[in-house]
């Protein structure tokens, strides 16, 4: 047993010897994998390049890569055949207002790149609305319940703006109304008078309704007024001398009441004199049942025989 603060001289051996015998980690050989026998050994390590060494080649590699992108992508050397098949980007909100200004310098837009990308709705005007179309069975009921309120003829023109159709369209349809009246029979017809259309009774059933209506009542013109209205038909526009000296009395009253009762109405002066005119009106057409006062018959076949005699012994 040793001495308290002694050394060991076997303890001192051994240490030395394990200093010997000690290797460095990176000499020790190292452990060969399965089915590697030590003859054949590992494969030597590459020796490590240094820092700087490798830093300068990867500068290398990148820059080559990004040239050959560069190549790749240039469209000076692409494959014109490639280049073609690829479709051309659309352009942007901002390229459309760039273009914008481009065209017209002085004029510059505030408008957002969505409002330019997004188009502004059309306006729909009022001609372009449709209409729905009337088919034929409305259009005849239209037509009839007009025909029966009126108190006057109504011309073709008025019907189409009230029912928004053609003027055409309304026309033939009461030449058909019409003509259905006709063939059906009926006790009453719709007739073209006084420039317009209106119901009224066949003339075969005259006496039935003029009993239902006047029953006694009967209100006549009076030979003067009947010849003087006559006057007025044949020879309109007409003064009041004229219808005077044609009739050989004077007829300033008569005159009067046919205008009283609507059926003559003044129509301007004469411009030699500055007598006043007078012509009949569409009531007078209404109540004979005509359009136009040239479907007034003539007055050959009333005339009497010896017409120009009279006419000689009157001079």
């Amino acid at each position: 047993m040793t001495e308290r603060g002694g050394a060991d001289p076997g303890r001192e051996a051994s240490l030395a010897e394990q200093a010997a015998a000690w290797v460095p980690p990176w000499e020790r050989p190292r452990p060969q994998p399965e089915g590697v026998t030590e003859s054949e050994g590992a494969p030597e390590p590459e020796p490590a390049e240094e820092p700087e060494l490798a830093a300068e080649a990867d500068t290398i590699e990148a820059a080559e890569a990004i040239g050959d992108a560069e190549e790749v992508t240039a469209p000076e050397e692409q494959d014109p055949v490639v280049a073609a098949e690829l479709p051309e980007a659309p352009p942007d909100a901002a390229d459309l207002v760039d273009l914008a200004e481009e065209a017209d310098p002085g004029t510059t837009t505030d408008r957002s790149a969505a409002e330019v990308a997004t188009p502004a709705p059309s306006r729909v005007s009022d001609a372009d609305v449709v209409v729905p179309a009337i088919d034929e069975d409305e259009l005849r009921g239209a037509l009839e319940a007009i025909m029966l309120v009126v108190d006057e003829p109504v011309q073709e023109i008025v019907l189409a703006q009230v029912l928004e159709l053609p003027t055409e369209r309304v026309q033939a349809a009461l030449e058909s109304i019409s003509a259905g009246y006709t063939s059906a029979g009926h006790g009453f017809e719709l007739r073209r008078a006084a420039g317009g259309w209106r119901l009224y009774t066949r003339p075969q059933y005259a006496a039935y309704v003029e009993k239902f209506v006047l029953d006694g009542q009967s209100v006549r013109l009076t030979q003067a007024a009947l010849e003087t209205l006559a006057v007025i038909a044949y020879k309109q526009p007409v003064t009041r001398g004229r219808i005077s000296a044609i009739r050989g009395v004077n007829c300033d009253g008569v005159v009067r009441t046919l205008t009283a009762r609507g059926l003559v109405e003044e129509a301007g002066t004469e411009p030699e004199t500055g007598a006043y005119l007078y012509r009949t009106t569409t009531l007078f057409l209404e109540k004979l049942g005509l359009d136009t006062v040239d479907q007034l018959p003539d007055l050959a076949p009333f005339l009497p025989d010896d017409v120009d005699e009279v006419a000689d012994g009157e001079r």
